[in-house]
């Protein structure tokens, strides 16, 4: 994993920081639960995988098997897209996707961390991934119709320069 690539994606926290609301709904509807991230395999097709985010002190993580297909395809290639599991066909609860960059955690200190956040014990074999975002969007339907609320980090470096 290269630094550029790294620093075209910032931490959780960011995002906490420039749209609070936006970054609590993400968390409320991620967090501990079930969610579909989506991954390039080696071929460049997509692939989807279930996978439970951890969110918690600016951070956002995901546990994964060693062996796991979802592995291999972000240590060969760490984009990834990720949406909230939905509530019902009519997406009553609402929606919420990021994107951005997987970065296998390697330091002990960053895993306690993550274990800490985290409302369920992973495995100790399991790997750990902190995902770093470059957008975020969410979805909430009113009377039918879709609102939508948007975050990127490009706008976010264009309004800091």
């Amino acid at each position: 994993m290269s630094v550029e690539n790294i620093m075209q994606a910032v931490h959780w926290a960011v995002l906490e920081r420039e749209d609070v609301a936006l970054a609590a709904f993400g968390q409320e509807r991620l967090d501990g639960k079930v969610a579909y991230l989506a991954t390039l395999r080696k071929d460049g097709r997509p692939r989807a995988h279930p996978v439970t985010p951890v969110i918690g002190d600016g951070h956002m993580f995901i546990f994964l098997e060693p062996s796991s297909p979802r592995t291999r395809d972000l240590e060969e290639s760490p984009d990834f897209c990720l949406h909230c599991a939905m509530s019902d066909s009519s997406g009553s609860s609402g929606e919420f996707q990021t994107t951005g960059i997987a970065v296998k955690v390697q330091d002990k200190e960053t895993r306690d961390l993550a274990e800490s956040v985290s409302n369920f014990r992973p495995s100790v074999r399991s790997l750990l991934f902190e995902l770093y975002i470059t957008d975020a969007l969410s979805t909430a339907y009113r009377s039918g119709q879709p609102k939508r609320r948007r975050w990127q980090l490009a706008s976010a470096i264009a309004e800091s320069s």
